[in-house]
Formats: C-alpha cells, structure tokens, sequence
C-alpha cells in the first residue's frame, strides 16, 4: 500500500511539472505572435466613442504605427495597425500580410480624390481672391499689352483670342475677300448686268445666280424693290431665246408662292408679255420655261386668272396643245387647269363655312369671278385634254388623268360620248392591273402603277353613274 501511494503521488507530481511547462510555451509563443506577426485593427477617429476605457486605450495605442491604405496593396510590417474596414491579406509568395482599402472605403476614396484635385489649386480664400483679379485682368483689353507685328501670342489672355470685327474685316480686304450680304449681291448683280461692258455670256451667268437668290421670299420683294423686276420683264422682249429662257426663269422662281412679287408683276404688265411670248414663235425651251412663269403667277391667284381669261390664255394654250407633238407642254398646260380647277372647288367648299372672315369671304367672291369651266367647255379642253393619255409616258398619263376628273362636272357628258376615251380607259385600266399584280408578286404594295389604276377606276365610276 505505501509503494502504491507514492507511485501515485510522483506520477502526479510529474503531471503537474509538464503542465507548467505546456503553459509556460504556448505564453511565450503567444507573446512572439503579438510582437512579430499580430494584426491590430484601430477604429476610426470619426468613430472613437466615449467609453469608460476610452482614455486607457488611447493610452495604449500612442506607440502603435497605423499604416493609412491607399488603392494600391501594400507591405504590412510587424507592430503596425489598420484603420477599421481595411481589406488585409496574406501575400503567399513572400509570406508577409498586405493591406489597402476596403471596397466601400475605395469607392469613396476615388471619389473624394477626385473632388480634392479639382479643387485643390483653389483651397484657400487668399487664392480664390487672387483668381478673380486675374480673371478681371484678363478680360480687362486695356490692361493687354500686344506686340504691333505679332499681336496674338500663346501666353496672351482669354480676350486676346477674339479678334475684333475690324482686325478681320482688315485681314479679309488683305486676302481680296468680300462679305456681304444677299442685298447687296443683288445690288452688285443688277449693277453688272445694266453695264454696257457686260456681255451677254455675263449677263447669263447672272440671271442663274439671281435664280439661285430669289427662291428665298425676302429675296425676290428686295429685287423687286431695286427694280430688278423691270430688268427681267425687259430681257423677255430681247432677241436672244437664251435671255428670254434665263429671265422667264427667275420671273418664274421669284413670284412662286411670293404674292408681294405676283401683284408687282401684274402691275408690271408681266402678264401681257408671257402670253405675248407663248403666242409668238419660240423654241422649245424657251416656251416651256415662259409656262413655268405663267403657272407661278396664276396659282391662288383669281385676280390674275380672271386677268388670263379674258385675254385669251386659254386660247393661247389651246395653240400650244395642238402643236405640242412630244406631250412635253401638253402635260404643263394640263397641270396648269387642274391647279386652276383645284383651287376653285377647294375655296369654293370653305365658302360654306359661316365662320369665315371678311378675308376670306372677298377671297370666296374673286374667284367665283373666274368663269373658268364655261371657257373649258367653250374651247373645246373637253376632247383636248384625253389626247394625253395616248402618250406612253407613265407620268403624262397620270397628269392628263388628274385633270380629266378635275374637268369631270363640267365635260362628264362629252367623256361619255368620246369613244376613243372609252377605250383608251378599258385598255389603260389592263395595263396596269397587269403592273400592279407583277409588283404585289415580288411583294410591293401601295405602287404608283397602282396609284394610276386607282384613277382610271374613279374616272371610269364617274362616267358611268347616271
């Protein structure tokens, strides 16, 4: 029993001896850890709370070094701490810790550094006031000192760089360059042309440049005012055909949709010397662009068409018609009776309106003053005008049956007694349904060859109903 018992107790001893010294290592480990590889994480200022042991910890970290991440991975050394939210690693090549910003933290970083350098070179009141009183100088053109031959230099302030109107006006003059405005491109354009110098190559070139000028509005009431508009009607009665086209031309472009240039014209006489120059011996071209002319001054307005009327228009472009042999005059002069007609039907349907104006009320009773339909009638236009649909041209076709249904309350009885239109419409309304389904086929809708059939069934419609 005595062995027993001091084998017990010596075992026991023995365990006690390797405890101790089991604790005593792992505390001298511990304390290496801390010293050489621990991580110490430190709030931040902002964050530093009030608590009781607040004094004491501040105490304890004065000696700790407490690294400030950036973007970019850094070295972490033993004994240095970290803001809290900093995102720390293990670098397992060389076996040290590295620290930067954590992602919430690196997002506003970027953003704040980026605010901080634009206004960075403005941080302080002394420099924002030293700013402005360099930007009163600059924009100050007494204070600008410029070298006589070489006034613009790199250095020189923001109002140097605007050259004043004056300098460049100088330099332009320098370079033989002209600025100047469309009145006074008129001006110089009319004073050429009246010259006696001019030729007529030259007076050409500059009816094509006033043609050019005149389509805009302000344009062509300034030629009239310079007393272009005199020039122009001049060269139709000239015995060169390239100046009667040229001037017909402009005529033309300068009274289109401009009533302030129409009542001139009319005023004028440009009326009489249109008509004068389509019943007279012309070319071609020189016709086709005096119907040009004419066609701008009659459109929307029933003064000047009542005017036409009663001078014969109608019986000079009855003449035209018939000599016409290439469908080229025939199709102008038909456009020309469907805008007439058109406009008519078209004032004379707003003419119900109880609501109109006084304006439009005198508008209603001018152009129930153009007999237009008596002298369609009268001359014959009934039996005329279907002769353009012989032509092969799709487009005259299309003309000549936009103004047949235009003329249709007026000729519907002679469009039923004309056996030549009968069949022309039977053998036309083939044709294109032939097109039409050729193009549905390779899958085209809504074609002009179908927009032409469409007319021929109104038209045929027309005819046939009591």
């Amino acid at each position: 029993m005595k062995l027993i018992s001091s084998s017990v107790t010596v075992a026991f001893l023995t365990c006690i001896s390797v405890a101790s010294l089991l604790l005593l290592h792992c505390r001298h480990v511990a304390a290496d850890l801390r010293s050489d590889s621990a991580l110490t994480v430190v709030e931040n200022a902002e964050e530093g709370g009030g608590g009781a042991g607040g004094d004491e910890e501040e105490e304890a970290n004065v000696n700790i070094e407490v690294i400030q991440p950036t973007e970019q991975w850094q070295t972490l050394k033993p004994g240095q701490a970290v803001p809290a939210g900093s995102h720390v690693k293990l670098n397992l090549q060389t076996g040290q810790r590295e620290v930067r910003l954590g992602e919430e933290q690196l997002k506003y970083w970027t953003q704040d550094h980026r605010r901080g350098e634009e206004s960075h070179s403005f941080s302080s009141p002394d420099e924002l006031k030293q700013a402005m009183k360099n930007i009163k100088e600059d924009l100050n053109p007494v204070c600008q000192k410029r070298d006589q031959h070489y006034p613009y230099k790199a250095d020189d302030s923001v109002a140097s760089k605007y050259r004043p109107l004056e300098e460049l006006k100088k330099d332009m003059a320098q370079l033989d360059l002209l600025v100047e405005t469309d009145g006074q491109i008129l001006r110089r354009l009319l004073d050429q042309f009246n010259s006696s110098n001019s030729t007529t190559e030259q007076r050409l070139n500059i009816l094509l440049e006033l043609e050019y000028l005149v389509h805009q509005v302000d344009n062509a009431q300034t030629l009239c005012s310079m007393g272009g508009l005199q020039v122009i009607l001049d060269c139709l009665n000239s015995s060169d055909f390239r100046l009667q086209e040229r001037s017909a031309f402009v005529l033309g472009s300068a009274m289109a949709s401009n009533p302030v240039v129409q009542v001139k014209a009319v005023e004028s006489g440009a009326l009489q010397l249109l008509l004068t120059a389509l019943a007279t011996t012309q070319p071609l071209r020189v016709k086709k662009k005096v119907l040009f002319a004419v066609a701008a001054l009659l459109r929307h307005f029933p003064y000047t068409q009542r005017t036409f009327l009663s001078h014969g228009g109608l019986q000079v472009l009855l003449e035209l018609f018939r000599a016409d042999g290439g469908g080229v005059l025939r199709t102008r002069i038909a456009t020309m009776l469907y805008d007439m007609i058109s406009e008519k039907e078209l004032i004379s349907q707003t003419g119900l309106d109880p609501a109109l104006d006084a304006a439009n009320e005198d508008r209603v009773r001018q152009y129930s003053e153009v007999s237009l339909e008596g002298e369609l009638l009268e001359k014959g236009w009934c039996t005329l005008v279907p002769q353009l649909l012989e032509s092969t041209e799709h487009d005259y076709r299309e003309k000549a049956l936009r103004a047949l249904l235009a003329m249709a309350p007026t000729c519907l009885d002679q469009y039923r007694s004309d056996s030549s239109l009968l069949g022309s419409l039977l053998s036309l309304r083939e044709q294109y349904q032939e097109m039409v389904q050729s193009e549905m086929i390779l899958g085209e809708e809504n074609s002009y060859f179908a927009e032409i059939a469409e007319l021929i069934d109104v038209l045929q419609v027309k005819m046939k109903s009591p």
